[in-house]
């Protein structure tokens, strides 16, 4: 059973220390955009979020998002796909989800792209970068994301807007940050090469554990999920 209470006092404390990590930054913290993920958590915990105040919410899987928004028809919420986004799931998700977090390649950008436009859509999209090798987790390296940008230009109901980064799982929050300095580099070294800056907006990185060291190395967007939701059935990091 859902503990509104707990949640009404978790997702203020979790708004409070964006603004103390931002302000420590010297960044407003109105720049900074909260995603709860709601990903394993039913219906009713996004509609108690957004009964207080929360718009934007993440997934990790297609079909178990599309269930959630269904359910939540009547709200004005935002939708983002966090978790990995297969080819094949690429028509579903580009007619329903607002921001897709996870493009990889340029292919995907394409299919995205023609599913909504079919469905009379623009949707946002952040390309995920590769920056510790790890063979479990997915993103593109760093010599891929020129031909994605590339492709990005021809689109005409997809926008992308940045880059997205899941660092190594490390104990010390501390210990992420090289990463979250290393997509600020990227970031900066793609303009330098010609990428439109509009297409290098935001920054998605930092999660539950992290958050406050991603918004002190620019994060634009965080993705927490135990912070707000309290823990998850099965173990979790987001």
């Amino acid at each position: 059973m859902i503990d509104r209470s707990a949640l009404r006092a978790r997702l203020p404390d979790a708004r409070a220390r964006i603004a103390r990590a931002a302000r420590r930054a010297g960044r407003d913290p109105a720049s900074i955009r909260l995603v709860a993920v709601s990903k394993t958590f039913p219906a009713d915990y996004v509609r108690a979020a957004a009964d207080a105040g929360q718009i934007d919410f993440g997934e990790n899987k297609v079909q178990e998002a599309l269930a959630k928004m269904d359910e939540t028809a009547d709200l004005p919420l935002q939708w983002h796909l966090v978790g990995h986004l297969q080819s094949n799931k690429a028509r579903k998700a580009g007619a329903r989800f607002d921001v897709v977090h996870s493009i990889d390649d340029a292919a995907l950008i394409a299919r995205l792209d023609e599913a909504a436009a079919a469905a009379g859509r623009r949707v946002e999209v952040l390309v995920q970068v590769d920056l510790a090798g790890e063979t479990t987790k997915y993103g593109a390296g760093q010599n891929e994301l020129l031909s994605i940008f590339t492709a990005a230009r021809t689109a005409r109901a997809v926008q992308v807007s940045g880059l997205m980064l899941i660092p190594p799982a490390v104990e010390d929050p501390e210990q992420a940050r090289p990463f979250f300095r290393r997509l600020r580099a990227v970031r900066d070294r793609l303009r330098d090469e010609g990428v439109e800056p509009a297409m290098l907006n935001e920054l998605s990185m930092g999660m539950t554990h992290d958050f406050e060291v991603a918004i002190e190395e620019g994060a634009t967007i965080v993705r927490i999920g135990t912070a707000i939701f309290g823990s998850r059935p099965v173990p979790n990091r987001v």
